[in-house]
This record gives C-alpha cells, structure tokens and sequence, in this order.
C-alpha cells in the first residue's frame, strides 16, 4: 500500500505545479457573464469505457502488475453478483495500490451497477474527482467531472444526509457546469451543518481562490489548518496572504508547508518565494 510520505510527496509537488495554473484560471460564471445550468455532458460528448481507461493507466506500469490486473479483468465477463463485486474489489485494490484514480473511479461505478449501494457511488464520485483534477488531458477530465457529478448525484440520492457526497457533488458542480453557484451553495449547506467540515473549507478555499477571493480563501484555510494542518493547506494560506500584500504572514504561513512537508523539491520552491517576498 502506498506510504503516508509517498502520497504527501506528491501532493505538495502538484500544488507547487499548478498553482500558477489555478491562479490563472477563473471559475466559469463566478467572473464571467451568469450562464444557465448545464452539465458537461452534452452532444458529441467522447465516451470512455473501463476497457478505454484500464488500457491507458496501464501504459508505464510493471509490466507484473499490467498482467494481474488484465488477468482479473479477464473474469468479469463470466461473474455476476457477489462474485464480480469481490473481482471487482481486488481490481479496485490494485488500482488504488498504484495511485491511479481514473480507472478506480470506472471500476467502483461497476460495483455500483452490479449491486446498488451508497459506498460504491461515493467511492466512484470520490475517485473520479480525484483523478480529473491531477489531468492535463482535458477531454478526459471534462468526461470524468461528468462521471463524478452522476456518482455523487447517485450517492445523494440513496443517503441525503451524508456530507461527504453533497461536498463531492458541490465541488463537481463548481467546475462541471455552466452554474457554479449551484455548487456553491451545496457546499455551504455542508458547511452550514458542519462548520469545521474539513473537505468542504478546503474546496471553498480552493474556489475563493480560483476566483481570486484571496480574503475568503484565507478565512477558510485557517479554519482548516485549525482542524488539521498540513503542507498544502499552509501553501494555499500563503499564497492567498501573498496576493493581498501581506508579506509578513505569507512568509511565515510558506515556512509551515516547507515544515510539514519535508521534501527537498517543495522547500527549494518556498525558499525562492520567501527571498523575494523579503526584498
């Protein structure tokens, strides 16, 4: 199974890799004309298969492991019901061991239309999230936000007081439709119910500052380093007291995230910004 170290290694790296990109990227509707809702889906929309997806996370693994997870995939034809649900799972398994959340994300909506369940759904909606907001691929990513939004949209439906899948459903919303506010508001009804809701500040923080709401971002990245701090969350706070002049707290909030994370890539980085921010 993956490390604690390995996944905060490549999380704080991709924060540093696409913060620049964050930035620069506003919120469809939040800074733009006001448009009607509309879900990525839409005509002529590519569609992707857990064949399609398999086959291409596969490319630059062990070859070992690519051969255990086809052979696994090679029973799902000839298995129904308890039985492909515990194929199903060991191939979710290798999938997860690898850190590969697209296919993930297709193998737990298997599970979920072979045996209906919340924990599937969510499962489903959790790893899509995950896997189109690490993509460059946009075409894959914009087919993904859609699957997350379903899944989480599913998963609602079957246990409409879990928060975990209106946060996922909210924060899919945001960046999958034409109506962002829509989003929005799910997420605030997360926090309104749970004030210290951990994913639901970070993604409203994450928004506040996609939209450049540099004020609000840092309101939210404090009551999430409160709860429980980590490297990228000092990073987000940093770089928001960065875009509002207030260097002193910039500084010290970038030291934090280069404490927390240990790693030499990332301390390289905050270094860079901390001696231009003292000039």
């Amino acid at each position: 199974m993956k490390s604690t170290k390995q996944i905060q290694i490549v999380v704080v790296l991709a924060v540093v890799l696409v913060m620049g990109f964050l930035l620069a990227q506003p919120i469809k509707g939040l800074v733009t004309e006001p448009q009607v809702a509309e879900t990525t889906e839409g005509a002529g929309m590519p569609k992707f298969t857990m064949a399609d997806v398999s086959a291409m996370s596969k490319q630059g693994i062990n070859n070992s492991l690519a051969a255990e997870i086809t052979e696994l995939e090679s029973k799902l034809p000839d298995s129904e019901g308890a039985d492909r649900i515990a194929i199903l799972q060991q191939i979710a398994d290798k999938w997860d061991d690898l850190a590969k959340f697209a296919p993930q994300g297709f193998v737990y909506e298997e599970m979920a239309n072979t045996t209906p369940k919340f924990e599937y759904w969510l499962q489903a909606g959790q790893n899509y999230r995950k896997a189109y907001t690490n993509l460059q691929d946009t075409v894959l990513a914009t087919e993904l936000n859609r699957m997350a939004i379903n899944a989480f949209q599913q998963a609602v439906d079957l246990d409409g007081t879990s928060l975990d899948a209106k946060t996922g459903l909210g924060a899919a919303m945001v960046t999958g439709t034409n109506n962002p506010m829509a989003g929005i508001a799910i997420l605030r009804e997360v926090i309104a119910a749970d004030p210290k809701n951990l994913e639901a500040n970070k993604t409203l923080g994450a928004f506040s500052m996609q939209s450049r709401q540099f004020d609000r971002a840092i309101e939210r990245f404090l009551t999430v380093i409160e709860i429980k701090p980590d490297a990228e969350s000092y990073f987000y706070l940093a770089t928001s007291y960065e875009n509002i002049g207030l260097k002193n707290e910039a500084i010290a909030a970038f030291q934090k995230s280069k404490e927390m994370a240990a790693d030499p890539t990332l301390s390289q980085f905050i270094d860079r910004r901390i001696e231009e921010l003292s000039k």
